[in-house]
């Protein structure tokens, strides 16, 4: 599984072409996936790993503020990747990695791409949480605008853009019942209860003016009531370019980074794709820069047209669903924020909070705009 988390978000980023950007090398940080522990435990428990002697290689992931990621080289030069908890403060939320691993598990034999799981460690002793490991693949993964430039012009970065989609869409078709994921459905509507959690996150981050995101909040509240039903399908919750590795050809290879996967509204994931999915020119900036904005990759248009005749759903109101994708991003980045405040962000802390925190509030000033 090819590793090289780039900043941009809380995806998983892996790649692997001989570069050594997206690795933080050894430090602290690997204290997270001792490798002393963690050696003893393959070597009872995943027996396919040869891990000799010494101690496994552990090489954390850059980039993203959730969900940790780190490549594991063993004795024969083998690499698999290793996922676990955030170190250090986050918002009230469910950085649950059983929850990780089934999604994994479940989509595992069908026609979505996923690192193939290996194995899972509910034991917080071994290496001071729970765990789980993949296999390695190989793929860039574009998590930024500069790596828009990683894939060729011309067919590989139209493939990507369109290739995205129909992964979603493969995604979205996936019957949660008949892949053993029917009892994670919860009564009640989605976006209202994605709607009452991200407000009550935000309402507990260090943001100190709210006001837009409050105004945000009550409009599409108003404007989820009166949507019709939608089907309860398999929503990743991060879906983009960032969570995606991508071959030379421009095809998905894996989707990486199920920490935030529900039963939900499948627009829900369209509509954080087309918020993300910026463009050279655009007024508005993207919630998350990717390599969208660079020549050569699909318009939005075309996304939502290749997204509507491939899962033959309705689209007319996806307006919603991005300003919704703009607002919950606003909310995520409050909770980034509120850990550059309290200093746990390491070098840099005030400068880039300074600009997490204008960067939430031009999000939820675009998503009042979009919804009148």
């Amino acid at each position: 599984m090819g590793i090289g988390r780039l900043a941009g978000g809380a995806g998983v980023a892996f790649r692997e072409a001989g570069r050594l950007d997206g690795v933080v090398s050894r430090s602290s940080e690997i204290d997270a996936a001792p490798p002393g522990p963690l050696t003893d435990w393959l070597r009872a428990e995943v027996p396919q790993l040869p891990v000799g002697d010494r101690p496994v290689d552990v090489e954390r992931i850059s980039g993203g503020h959730s969900n940790l990621t780190y490549r594991i080289t063993d004795a024969a030069g083998g690499r698999w990747a290793l996922r676990r908890p955030p170190t250090g403060m986050v918002l009230a939320t469910a950085h649950d990695m059983s929850r990780e691993w089934r999604f994994i598990s479940a989509l595992a034999s069908t026609p979505v791409p996923v690192a193939p799981p290996v194995a899972y460690c509910a034991d917080t002793g071994v290496i001071g949480a729970e765990f789980y490991l993949m296999k390695f693949v190989d793929g860039e993964v574009l998590g930024d605008e500069a790596s828009g430039h990683r894939l060729e012009p011309g067919a590989p970065r139209r493939t990507a853009g369109l290739d995205t989609v129909d992964v979603m869409a493969a995604l979205h078709a996936t019957d949660p019942d008949g892949v053993g994921l029917g009892d994670l459905r919860r009564s009640g509507n989605y976006l209202e209860r994605q709607l009452r959690r991200w407000h009550r996150q935000v309402h507990e981050s260090a943001v100190p003016d709210l006001s837009t995101v409050d105004a945000v909040h009550a409009r599409l509240v108003e404007r989820a009531a009166a949507l019709p039903p939608s089907d309860v399908r398999i929503a990743h919750g991060d879906f983009r370019p960032g969570n995606l590795a991508f071959g030379p050809d421009g095809r998905v290879r894996a989707v990486f980074d199920w920490e935030l996967a529900a039963l939900g509204d499948p627009l829900a994931d369209l509509g954080w794709l087309i918020a993300s999915w910026g463009r050279p020119g655009d007024a508005v900036p993207p919630t998350i820069a990717g390599p969208s904005l660079v020549d050569g990759y699909p318009d939005r248009d075309e996304l939502v047209a290749r997204y509507a005749g491939r899962s033959g759903r309705d689209v007319s109101q996806l307006d919603f669903y991005v300003a919704f994708a703009r607002w919950r991003s606003a909310c995520i980045g409050a909770g980034v924020h509120s850990r550059y405040a309290a200093g746990v962000m390491g070098a840099g802390e005030a400068d880039a909070g300074a600009a997490r925190l204008a960067s939430l509030q031009r999000q939820a000033e675009a998503a009042l705009a979009a919804l009148g």
